[in-house]
């Protein structure tokens, strides 16, 4: 069974890293979301994937520069339809709750835009404090860019499983000195230029491999013969749930 990731949420459908994107998984039939997750100024964490606001929001700024208060005069949802006006950046505590309340699997990737060392590590500290919300039954992976920061989450976390992303991998340096960095067995790749050739020089040395952002079944299909694991997607209407 390969496993399929919303990508912040059915967020083809609903405005991403939103109650709406992430209520619509379960609805189509996927069990993994992937979201971002982010600390503000007084140390809320909440799902957001950019460092500022004027893409997902009706604000410009910073988002570090803001507080739990802010989040109640912020609307997330009316860029993408007017149908979602009203929606809010969801706290971590929030997401958490809604993912239980479906049953769902998640992927949190530690965003690493944060220059203060003290904040990242109290970023580190409130996503593992809200991962004890989760279910016995759900199963979780965190992830980052930032392997420096993953692997310090892998520290205070040992038992949680975690994923180094890279933009693209280049075989002639040693990325594995990475993953061992981290203690990690799972690679997130880009699908830009990955070839055959790639996948398997991962997979033949046990690694698990998932792939990001997937929005084409062709893609997807070429991917999964090639032995990837798993891929992130924006449109997961377009996929059976039995993928």
């Amino acid at each position: 069974m390969k496993t399929l990731f919303a990508h912040r949420g059915m967020s083809s459908l609903a405005p991403e890293n939103t109650h709406a994107a992430f209520a619509l998984c379960a609805e189509f039939g996927l069990r993994w979301v992937e979201c971002d997750v982010d600390i503000l100024a007084d140390g809320t964490l909440v799902i957001f994937h950019d460092d500022t606001l004027e893409r997902c929001t009706d604000r410009t700024g910073f988002l570090s520069d803001l507080t739990f208060e802010d989040l109640k005069t912020i609307d997330a949802g009316g860029w993408f339809g007017p149908q979602f006006m009203g929606e809010k950046i969801l706290t971590f505590s929030e997401f958490i709750a809604l993912t239980q309340t479906h049953k769902l699997n998640i992927n949190v990737e530690i965003k690493a835009s944060s220059k203060n060392e003290k904040k990242r590590l109290h970023l580190i500290e409130g996503v593992i404090a809200g991962l004890k919300g989760c279910h016995q039954e759900c199963e979780v992976l965190v992830s980052s860019f930032s392997h420096a920061l993953l692997a310090e989450f892998k520290k205070q976390s040992p038992n949680t499983p975690v994923a180094c992303l890279f933009e693209k991998i280049d075989f002639q340096s040693d990325w594995e000195s990475s993953l061992r960095s981290c203690q990690s067995h799972c690679v997130h790749l880009s699908e830009e230029g990955l070839t055959q050739a790639s996948v398997l020089e991962i997979k033949s040395k046990g690694y698990r491999l998932h792939v990001y952002t997937v929005n084409s079944l062709f893609r997807a299909n070429e991917l999964f013969l090639w032995g990837v694991d798993g891929i992130f997607t924006d449109a997961g209407q377009l996929f059976s749930p039995a993928y």
